[in-house]
């Protein structure tokens, strides 16, 4: 799919970034563009579930309390009475 850019400044960088680096218009974006993505995927973390995981690990190391009840009690098979 064609890409316009109608915005005279992101041209005139694409230009200068294309003189600088002796690559053509299309192989400088696609650098540019591949160079953004690896640094946004370093950045990221492998598991986007690893925090959530970690916080239910802290919530399973808190001891229960004394002084706390069940609200409802349950039969043998687990279902309320």
């Amino acid at each position: 799919m064609p890409v316009q850019i109608a915005n005279p400044q992101v041209i005139e960088k694409i230009e200068r970034l294309s003189r600088l680096t002796g690559l053509g218009k299309t192989a400088t974006v696609e650098a540019a563009v591949d160079r953004m993505l690896s640094e946004l995927a370093a950045d990221a973390p492998a598991d986007p579930w690893a925090g959530v995981d970690a916080i239910v690990a802290q919530l399973h190391r808190i001891p229960p309390r004394p002084d706390s009840f069940e609200a409802v009690e349950y039969d043998d098979m687990g279902l309320p009475k």
